[in-house]
C-alpha cells in the first residue's frame, strides 16, 4: 500500500491500530513530505519495530517520471508515468525567487473547454492522493531547483470534480510538517463546478482562479461547455460567496483572448460589467490562446491584447497579462494533452461527462 495515498486522519488511525501514539503520523509525515525520505528505515524517531511493521506493508511510491522537458525559458514540463500505465503532465516554473509547480489532477478532462488540448485528449479518471501528491513531491526533491513554493492546480483536469482527493491534498500541502504553503500560495483554478466552489470554501478556501473567457452564457457554453449546468448567474454568485473566504478577498479570473472570438473591447467591456453587477472582487489574468494540434483558434494579435488589457484597467480593474511559459515544449496554459496508453478503455469526454451528469 503506498503511504501516499493516506489521509492525515487514515495515517493517525494506522499509527493507533498498531500501538503507536497519535503523533507518529505527523512525524511520518516530516520525514516523508518535509524531508523527503521515501526508507522507513531511516526515519531514526520511528519506533524500530513499527519501522520494521511499515516496511513490510506500505511503501512511498512515487510516479515514475518518463520525461522531463526543459523550455529555452527555465521552465519544465515532467511526464508522470503512472501505475496503470497512463501519463499526466506537470511544469515546474522557476521565476523570481519562486518555484511554482503545475500539477494535474486527473487523467484527462471531461470538461472539454474548446480551446483546451486536455479536454481533446478525452477523460480516463480522477488521480489519486498519492499521485497528485507525487507530483509535487518529485518537483520539491528531484528537480534540484530548491523547494517549492507555490502549487496552481491547473495542469489536466478539472480539480473539483475530484474534490474528496483535492481536499486531502490541499491539507499536505498547508500542513507546516508537509510543505507548509500558506492559503495565499496555493490556488485552484476551476472550471465553474458551482457546488463545489461552496464547499471548499467551507473546508479549505486557498486561492481561487475560475477559467470565465465569455460574459454571456451563450458564448461561454460554447467555450466551456459545464457553463449549460452552472450558468453566469450561479457561477457569479458562487464567486461572491467566496470571496470573503479568500485569502486574498478577490477571484482570479482567467480570460484565454481568442483572436475574433472574445478579445473585442466591447468584450472587455461586457466581463467588467458582468464582474460589478454581481459585486465581486476581480483580478484579471488575460491569457494569449497557446496552439495545439487539432485546435481551430487562433491568437489575436499583441494591439487587441493590450488593448483588451487596457480597457479593463481603465474599468477599475487589476488586469495582467500572463507570461507565457513552456510554450516550446507544449507545457503553456492550454497545451497539456498527455500520454494514454493505447490499452486503456475510454470514452469521449462529451460522452463520459453526460454519463456524470455534467450537463
Amino acid at each position: 500500500m503506498n503511504l501516499l495515498n493516506l489521509t492525515r486522519s487514515e495515517l493517525e488511525r494506522l499509527c493507533t491500530e498498531n500501538g503507536q501514539p497519535k503523533f507518529r503520523a505527523l512525524q511520518l509525515t516530516k520525514w516523508i513530505h518535509k524531508k523527503g525520505v521515501q526508507d522507513f528505515a531511516k526515519m531514526t524517531d520511528i519506533q524500530g519495530a513499527f519501522r520494521d511493521y511499515l516496511g513490510r506493508k506500505l511503501n512511498v511510491h512515487v510516479p515514475k517520471i518518463i520525461q522531463s522537458t526543459k523550455s529555452a525559458d527555465g521552465s519544465e514540463k515532467w511526464l508522470f508515468k503512472l501505475e496503470s500505465g497512463e501519463v499526466v503532465e506537470s511544469v515546474l516554473i522557476p521565476e523570481n525567487g519562486r518555484i511554482t509547480a503545475c500539477v494535474s489532477s486527473q487523467v484527462g478532462c471531461a470538461v472539454d473547454c474548446s480551446f483546451c488540448a486536455t479536454g481533446h485528449q478525452g477523460f480516463s479518471r480522477n488521480l489519486s492522493l498519492g499521485e497528485m501528491l507525487g507530483q509535487v513531491w518529485a518537483i520539491n526533491y528531484m528537480a534540484n531547483v530548491g523547494r517549492v513554493t507555490n502549487v496552481v492546480l491547473m495542469g489536466m483536469g478539472e480539480p473539483l470534480l475530484n474534490y474528496s482527493n483535492l481536499k486531502e491534498f490541499l491539507k499536505y500541502l498547508l500542513l507546516d510538517e508537509a510543505y507548509g504553503l500558506s492559503r495565499r500560495k496555493v490556488t485552484v483554478s476551476t472550471s465553474g463546478i458551482v457546488p463545489f466552489i461552496d464547499r471548499l470554501r467551507v473546508d479549505c478556501p486557498v486561492s481561487l482562479a475560475v477559467s470565465l473567457h465569455a460574459a454571456s452564457n451563450e458564448l461561454r457554453n460554447k467555450l466551456v461547455p459545464i457553463n449549460r449546468k452552472y450558468p453566469l448567474e450561479q457561477l457569479m454568485r458562487a464567486c461572491r460567496d467566496y470571496q470573503d473566504s479568500a485569502p486574498r478577498k478577490f477571484i482570479t479570473f482567467e480570460v484565454v483572448l481568442l483572436d475574433g472570438v472574445n478579445d473585442s473591447l466591447n468584450d472587455a467591456l461586457a466581463i467588467s460589467r458582468l464582474i460589478e453587477d454581481y459585486g465581486v472582487n476581480a483580478k484579471f489574468n488575460l491569457i494569449p490562446y497557446n496552439a495545439f494540434g487539432g485546435g481551430t483558434f487562433k491568437k489575436p494579435v499583441a494591439e487587441k491584447i493590450k488593448g483588451f488589457q487596457i480597457k479593463l484597467q481603465e474599468s477599475g480593474h487589476v488586469a495582467t497579462v500572463r507570461k507565457t511559459r513552456g510554450d516550446d515544449v507544449e507545457g503553456a496554459c492550454g497545451q497539456l494533452s498527455g500520454i494514454v496508453n493505447n490499452r486503456i478503455s475510454r470514452v469521449g469526454s462529451r460522452e463520459k461527462a453526460e454519463i456524470a451528469g455534467l450537463f
